[in-house]
């Protein structure tokens, strides 16, 4: 029996596919009634071909790039961020969120969780989050990283409470970044442009009321393997359109599948199709090169993800219908 997952199945008509999402984010925009868009602009891959679809729908002068840096972020973040909105000639602001993220305690209550595990840490070392678990079939936990000043890595497995007040914290940063973009959306009377790729919007990879808030998510039906062709199609600086994901949210460089996925993204969009494709867990494993046991840890993986994020898709619950509302809009 043939697999699908031999040739390029995840290749797409870059042209036509631009075409689409152009003309939808035309009427998207009259469904909101707002007249341009705002972006904020990571210097990643996702958040650069939205930038573009963007421009390539309404224009460059009715869109607005938000550069957003803050204390843990990758130096080349900004310096990417600078390259797309040059490339498309936006309109664009640098918003440093250090400061007001220092105010609000996002920093000490991060550190305070870190001294619990590592009672020697001074809030200087880096740090960060890692998955454990995903591909063997277990539970996931995650493992607290720092690199001490000398250079010692360090390892040990996060307790539950302190991995709460870690995440807890680090969440401040998308959602302080969401509220800018609707500073300037409101300021501007635009729309808000969520950037999620499929895995991440599937996988519920995105901060409730933080990045996962948005008026129009433009590429959450594309896989991420997808939003690099059309960074191709779309001509992004080079370095934007070969940018690994990452976090981007601890001191210490973060791959996504070490936060997050079972696998590296690219295997992870193999998988998430051939789940979505009733594809069996055999020939996942023979595309793979993985073991059909661990194939099947994989499926598992997704669809437990799948049931412990809906809560990050929910609408407001209502304890009784209003009928005279409708929240969704028609495009």
């Amino acid at each position: 029996m043939s697999n699908p997952l031999d040739g390029d199945f995840l290749a797409i008509d870059a042209e036509a596919e631009v075409g689409r999402i152009i003309d939808g984010l035309r009427r998207a925009l009259r469904a909101t009634r707002r007249r341009g868009l705002v972006v904020g602009i990571s210097g990643g891959v996702d958040s650069g071909v939205c930038a573009a679809l963007c421009v390539e729908a309404v224009g460059p002068k009715k869109v607005f790039g938000l550069l957003m840096p803050e204390h843990d972020s990758s130096g080349s973040s900004v310096e990417l961020g600078r390259s797309v909105v040059e490339k498309l000639g936006i309109d664009h602001a640098v918003e440093h969120l250090g400061p007001a993220l220092e105010a609000i305690g996002c920093y000490r209550q991060r550190d305070e969780a870190i001294r619990r595990v590592f009672p020697d840490y001074d809030g200087t070392w880096k740090n960060k989050i890692v998955i454990r678990g995903g591909l063997e079939g277990g539970i996931n936990h995650f493992h607290l990283v720092v690199e001490t000043p000398t250079g010692e890595i360090r390892e040990r497995r996060l307790p539950l409470p302190e991995y709460l007040q870690i995440v807890a914290a680090t969440k401040y940063k998308q959602r302080l970044r969401k509220a800018i973009e609707y500073f300037h959306a409101d300021r501007l009377n635009y729309a808000v442009i969520g950037t999620p790729n499929r895995l991440e919007y599937d996988q519920g990879f995105f901060v409730k009321n933080g990045d996962g808030s948005a008026d129009i998510k433009p590429i959450a039906h594309l896989y991420k393997t997808q939003v690099y062709q059309l960074a191709r199609h779309l001509d992004l600086p080079e370095a934007v359109a070969t940018a690994t994901p990452t976090t981007d949210t601890y001191s210490m460089e973060q791959g996504q599948d070490e936060f997050y996925f079972a696998l590296p993204w690219d295997r992870m969009d193999i998988a998430l199709w051939a789940l979505n494709h009733d594809v069996p867990a055999e020939q996942l494993a023979e595309r793979l090169g993985i073991s059909v046991e661990q194939a099947e840890h994989v499926y598992d993986d997704i669809r437990a993800k799948r049931r412990t994020t809906r809560y990050q898709h929910a609408l407001p619950i209502l304890l009784a219908p209003v009928p005279e509302i409708d929240h969704t809009l028609k495009i």
